[in-house]
């Protein structure tokens, strides 16, 4: 039993870290994907994103049935703010 806990936590361990990386915006065409200020839309809008930028994604959250990641420019990483994840592509 012990051990069957030791691996479960192991395992969601293995699979949080899994889920921060290198991230590549695809999907917004000629619209910009709107990196925000919190998980939803009715954060303020810090910026817009073309499809190619490279992001860090951190951690994940749904809100109101949306999947929202918490990211930061790779460029730049003291900016960062939270963006669907619809519109991002494992690098």
């Amino acid at each position: 039993m012990r051990r069957t806990i030791i691996l479960c936590f192991t395992a969601l361990i293995l699979a949080s870290c899994a889920a921060s990386g290198r991230t590549i915006v695809t999907g917004a065409g000629d619209d910009l994907l709107k990196l925000r200020a919190g998980p939803g839309l009715n954060f303020n809008v810090i910026m817009g994103l073309p499809d190619g930028t490279v992001l860090t994604r951190r951690n994940c959250v749904t809100e109101m049935g949306q999947r929202w990641c918490q990211v930061s420019l790779a460029s730049a990483p003291g900016v960062t703010g939270y963006v669907s994840a619809d519109y991002l592509t494992a690098r």
